[in-house]
C-alpha cells in the first residue's frame, strides 16, 4: 500500500477512536474522580505497552531517554489528568472541539520553539482559529451556566502540550521505532500514575461500592487499551511518516465523532457554537492547506 493512502488510513483510524475518547472520560467520571481516572488511565496503558514492547527498550539509544521522558510528560501523563478534570465542569463535545487547537498551536510552537517557519495563510488560520474557540468557550457559558468554562484552560493548556510532543517525536525520535516510543514514555509515567492513585479514596469500601463502578472501570479500560495504548503507537507511526502538521489534523474528524457522542448523551449545544467550531476548524484547514 502506498504511503500516501496509509498515512490517510491511519489519521481516519485515529479519528474515530480519539473522538470516542471524550465520551468515555465523562462515562468514567461517573464513578470514578478525575485523579483516579487520570492515574487509572496512565498504570492500565503502562501495563499494556510494557508488556509488549519492553524489549523494544534495549535498542534506544541514552541521547535519545531525555526526549523520551519530557515526551511522556507532556503528550501522556499530565494531559490525562488535565482532560479528566476539564471535563468534570464542560461537555465532552466542547473538550474535543477545543482539542482541535492542536494544529495551530503546532505552528505556532514549530515557529517559536522549533525555528519552523510559518506562512501568511497559516498565521491567518492561527488567528480564525482562535476567534472561533473564544466564541465556543464565551457561548458555552451562556447556555451551560451551571458549568465553569475556566476548566477549558486545561483541554488548551493539553493542546499546547500536544503541539510540542509532535514536534520533539519529528525532530528528535523519529528514528525510534513507534512501539519503543510509547513504551519508553511510560517506564516513566507508571510509578508516579501508581503514587498519586495510592493518595486517592480509590482502594476504599465506599468507592467500590459506587454502583457506577463497575461500568466506570469497564469505560477506563476501553480508553486506555484503544483510545491511548494502540491509538499512540499508530499515531507516532503517522507522525514519522507524514509531517508533524498533518499528523495533528487528526482534529478535523474527532470533533464530529466526539459531537454525534455528545448529543446522543443529551449534551446541548447551540447554533452558534456549531458556527464557532467550523470557524476552528477553517483555522486548522488554513494552517494545514498547502500551496497550490
Amino acid at each position: 500500500m502506498k504511503n500516501t493512502n496509509v498515512k490517510w488510513m491511519y489519521l481516519l483510524v485515529l479519528s474515530v477512536i480519539w473522538g470516542s475518547s471524550f465520551i468515555l472520560i465523562k462515562k468514567s467520571l461517573l464513578g470514578l474522580t478525575a485523579y483516579q481516572l487520570g492515574a487509572l488511565r496512565s498504570i492500565i496503558t503502562g501495563i499494556i505497552l510494557l508488556a509488549f514492547g519492553y524489549h523494544t527498550l534495549k535498542n534506544i539509544s541514552k541521547s535519545k531517554w531525555i526526549w523520551l521522558i519530557i515526551s511522556g510528560l507532556l503528550g501522556s501523563f499530565i494531559p490525562s489528568f488535565f482532560f479528566a478534570i476539564a471535563e468534570t465542569e464542560i461537555d465532552s463535545a466542547v473538550a474535543s472541539i477545543l482539542n482541535s487547537l492542536v494544529p495551530l498551536n503546532t505552528i505556532l510552537l514549530g515557529f517559536a520553539v522549533f525555528k519552523i517557519t510559518s506562512t501568511k495563510r497559516q498565521v491567518l488560520g492561527v488567528i480564525i482559529g482562535f476567534i472561533g474557540t473564544a466564541i465556543l468557550i464565551l457561548k458555552g457559558s451562556e447556555l451551560n451556566p451551571n458549568q465553569n468554562y475556566l476548566y477549558a484552560g486545561y483541554v488548551i493548556a493539553s493542546t499546547l502540550m500536544y503541539a510540542a510532543n509532535v514536534n520533539i517525536i519529528k525532530r528528535y525520535l523519529q528514528d525510534v521505532k513507534p512501539l519503543a516510543i510509547a513504551a519508553g514514555n511510560y517506564v516513566f509515567i507508571i510509578l508516579p500514575a501508581i503514587i498519586i492513585l495510592l493518595f486517592t479514596d480509590f482502594f476504599t469500601a465506599e468507592r467500590f461500592s459506587n454502583p457506577n463502578f463497575t461500568n466506570a472501570m469497564i469505560y477506563i479500560t476501553v480508553l486506555s487499551v484503544l483510545g491511548t495504548a494502540i491509538a499512540k503507537v499508530i499515531f507516532f507511526k503517522l507522525v514519522q511518516i507524514s509531517t508533524p502538521v498533518f499528523a495533528s489534523s487528526v482534529t478535523y474528524v474527532m470533533p464530529i465523532v466526539a459531537l454525534i457522542w455528545g448529543v446522543l448523551d443529551d449534551e446541548a449545544f447551540s447554533l452558534i457554537q456549531g458556527l464557532a467550531a467550523i470557524l476552528i476548524l477553517v483555522g486548522v484547514y488554513l494552517v494545514h492547506k498547502r500551496k497550490a
